[in-house]
């Protein structure tokens, strides 16, 4: 398969209230009120979270039958550290995450060495994960609407 363009938009709306939408798909983006939200979304670091746990899940259940592994049940619970500073502009602190750790809770009967195998070969082909472990090019665009 040759490279795949995928596409989103998010569209701000009241507050920090964010509409996105990929696919005819929708997601609302919000921030807790502590952070001058309305606490009725995930904020976009949770979703990074989850984006990158939904896609870890993904590739666990697509390659699990390459690895002989009957997936009974698959979960993973994810955590981050932010220090707030960097998004407040408080002194020279990078504003995403600084760390991102990953539990898998696996439900198989297959060898602990095949299941240690094969989340080591998803944690390497998901691509959430390969995005924020290396570095990505990133450009933007102005338009000026008057």
């Amino acid at each position: 398969m040759a490279i795949h363009t995928f596409k989103a938009t998010a569209t701000l709306k009241e507050k920090v209230l964010v509409e996105t939408e990929s696919r005819g798909h929708k997601v609302m983006v919000d921030e807790p009120a502590s952070l001058g939200g309305t606490d009725t979304a995930m904020n976009p670091v949770e979703l990074l979270l989850s984006a990158l746990g939904s896609c870890q899940s993904i590739v666990a259940r697509t390659y699990a039958e390459k690895f002989d592994i009957d997936l009974k049940n698959f979960r993973v619970e994810l955590e981050g550290d932010i220090d707030l500073d960097g998004f407040f502009d408080k002194g020279d602190v990078r504003p995403g995450y600084s760390e991102i750790s990953s539990t898998f809770y696996i439900d198989t009967d297959a060898p602990k060495e095949k299941v240690e195998e094969f989340v080591t070969f998803l944690e390497e082909h998901c691509p959430v994960g390969d995005t924020i472990q290396n570095l990505v090019n990133l450009s933007s665009t102005t338009v000026i609407k008057k």
